[in-house]
């Protein structure tokens, strides 16, 4: 109980640390949100007047003073460029983020998984040294460019080459502008459009887990118990799932917890590519207007998420090694 306490404390401490940093740089950064929102011809006593308006007038400690207020009353503001509550804001993009986060993050983690574990049964022979290329190749491409090449070729390549109509993939949005679906017709047009995003985050992520993974099951597949199954006779595949995946187990699930916060918050370049109006297309939509209720939103969350999963990670490790016990 003791640890728990401290540990609830720390992250407290770290959580209270990093908005009021993001907070700092956030309002000493080049700009400002009053110039950006009047127009060109705007005279200099209707900027004022908009800095009255938006509490930009005010000192630097005051404005911290009142924001963290407003937190503690569960009030984050209102954006400056959308003219409604941050909260709404945030609660039109978090679920985007959050769906096509968790999606690639499971599929980074099956896929990831399974050919970690399979490079590691065909360690030194060619299906590993090709397997081992390709993921680096992926893992190092920048996702904004690879996100570029699905489009290329799902939608201007697919015309050319004679894709079939199943193929021919839409590259922008949640759903089509003029669709009328809905239902369970609405949720098929939405993971349509999902498939080249999910994608995307998917193959990066599965090319470093697969590394990760692989380099896990060589050091478990050379340990005593793994090589007393198999002198017992044990098949090859028991020996993969009951042993080396067993104990894998642990470090894969907090890496997973690990991964979820930083899957959402690095959608950015792949929201903004394919139109997805998530929590990184409302981060740098927010950034470049100076909405800073929008930005320090945003942190909240960001940084709730990241503290969060690894608390749990830390718990559940606790929980399934019975050596930190």
């Amino acid at each position: 109980m003791r640890a728990l306490i401290q540990r609830g404390v720390e992250s407290l401490l770290l959580f209270w640390l990093v908005v009021s940093l993001t907070f700092l740089l956030a309002h000493l950064a080049p700009g400002d949100a009053a110039d950006l929102l009047v127009s060109p011809s705007a005279s200099g006593e209707e900027v004022a007047r908009l800095r009255r308006t938006l509490g930009l007038d005010a000192s630097l400690p005051e404005q911290y003073a009142r924001w963290v207020g407003g937190v503690l009353r569960g009030d984050l503001g209102d954006s400056f460029a959308q003219r409604e509550p941050v909260t709404r804001v945030l609660a039109r993009a978090l679920p985007v983020s959050l769906g096509l986060g968790g999606a690639s993050l499971a599929l980074t983690f099956v896929v990831g998984v399974s050919v970690g574990l399979y490079q590691a049964a065909q360690r030194g022979r060619w299906p590993d040294r090709i397997l081992g290329i390709a993921g680096i190749a992926v893992f190092a491409a920048p996702s904004f460019w690879l996100a570029l090449a699905l489009v290329a070729l799902f939608t201007t390549g697919a015309s050319w080459w004679g894709f079939p109509g199943w193929l021919r993939l839409p590259a922008f949005g949640v759903r089509s502008p003029a669709s009328t679906t809905a239902g369970w017709g609405a949720a098929l047009e939405v993971a349509r459009h999902a498939i080249l995003p999910v994608t995307v985050l998917a193959s990066i992520g599965a090319a470093g887990m697969a590394r990760y993974a692989r380099g896990i099951a060589i050091d478990l597949v050379g340990s005593d118990w793994v090589r007393t199954a198999r002198a017992k006779g044990v098949q090859e595949r028991r020996v993969l799932g009951r042993h080396v995946l067993a104990n894998a187990a642990p470090p894969l699930i907090v890496l997973f917890a690990l991964a979820l916060p930083g899957v959402v918050a690095g959608s950015v370049f792949v929201e903004g590519v394919f139109a997805w109006p998530g929590m990184g297309r409302a981060m740098l939509s927010a950034i470049a207007a100076r909405d800073y209720p929008v930005v320090m939103g945003a942190t909240l969350v960001y940084a709730a998420l990241v503290i969060l999963a690894n608390t749990l990670a830390d718990m559940t490790l606790h929980l399934m090694d019975p050596r930190r016990r």
